[in-house]
């Protein structure tokens, strides 16, 4: 609240001196828990441009409808033609998708942090009761919820498509479910590899070439030995043994090799043929260790940053 003091001074003269004074805060302090939230509420938000202008809103928002369009699709299809099963199973859509998925990690992983880090607000954040674990967990929540939005809303879209279509409930629910577990663990990996790599660099736009090369070139690589592998069995090579393992070095084949090992699924590898169950543990094994991973990077690079 600004207080005038007026000075005397001279006839014409309209010198004054301002004393700005400030009023105490008497509220309720809501602590920590309350700014994590909020924080976390305001990332997820802007996960898809909402509070934000509307150039922020259209790519979010086309890559929601690009990822609903085709499950509609399908759905209109079994209903027109009354089949008797979805023509893709709930646990391979995201798969199937997996490149619209990559572009929407690697457009709102360095929106989440890189500008926190362009701006330097971060040791902002730290300088109130919120700490570095409040923030890199607020973070990552929000883009993984993100994500489960964009890669659940398809699967909601079919199941309820199938009831229409009068397909079986006990399978239908039995494949939603699997499929909810599989679009849960792509979320909790893309997110925090998306956000390892976005907080590198506090260029957004390098951050989301970075995302993008490493997800596009994992997969590609990936893809291609395991190719290479599968031709060299057929060709009395011996290579067919190679093929799970080098599943284990991308993000999109680890969740491929998860779900078809415990989830029924039937895997895009080569051949068709997915990890047994003894190579699946080391597939959700490697899922969890590199999640893990990916939370305690965030943690190391944002106490340096906070100091």
């Amino acid at each position: 609240m600004a207080i005038e003091h007026p000075v005397a001074a001279k006839t014409g003269d309209q010198t004054r001196i301002h004393n700005i004074g400030y009023r105490n805060y008497d509220g309720p302090r809501l602590g920590r828990s309350y700014a994590t939230r909020s924080l976390y509420s305001q990332s997820l938000r802007g996960a898809y441009g909402l509070g934000r202008s509307v150039k922020s809103k259209v790519l979010p928002m086309l890559l929601f409808v690009v990822m609903c369009v085709p499950a509609a699709i399908m759905v209109a299809v079994a209903v027109a033609t009354k089949a008797k099963d979805l023509p893709v199973d709930y646990t391979r859509y995201a798969i199937i998708m997996q490149a619209v998925i990559s572009l929407y990690v690697a457009s709102q992983a360095p929106q989440s942090v890189s500008r926190d880090l362009r701006f330097k607000t971060v040791p902002l954040y730290f300088s109130r009761p919120i700490e570095t674990a409040d923030y890199v967990r607020a973070k990552f929540a929000a883009l993984a919820s993100a994500l489960f939005i964009l890669t659940a809303a398809p699967l909601l879209v079919l199941y309820v498509g199938a009831l229409l279509a009068k397909l079986d409930f006990a399978d239908q629910t039995k494949g939603f479910a699997q499929g909810l577990v599989s679009v849960t663990l792509l979320s909790l990996l893309f997110a925090g590899i998306g956000l390892v790599i976005a907080s590198v660099t506090p260029r957004r736009g390098f951050g989301i070439a970075a995302v993008i090369a490493v997800m596009t070139i994992s997969y590609g690589a990936v893809s291609t030995l395991q190719a290479i592998a599968d031709a060299q069995s057929i060709n009395g090579g011996g290579g067919s043994g190679a093929i799970a393992w080098i599943g284990l070095f991308s993000p999109v084949t680890l969740i491929d090799g998860v779900q078809s090992a415990f989830l029924g699924a039937t895997s895009a590898f080569p051949g068709g043929v997915g990890p047994s169950n003894g190579e699946g543990a080391v597939y959700v094994l490697v899922s969890l260790g590199l999640i893990a991973a990916c939370y305690g990077l965030l943690m190391r690079r944002y106490k340096k940053v906070g100091l």
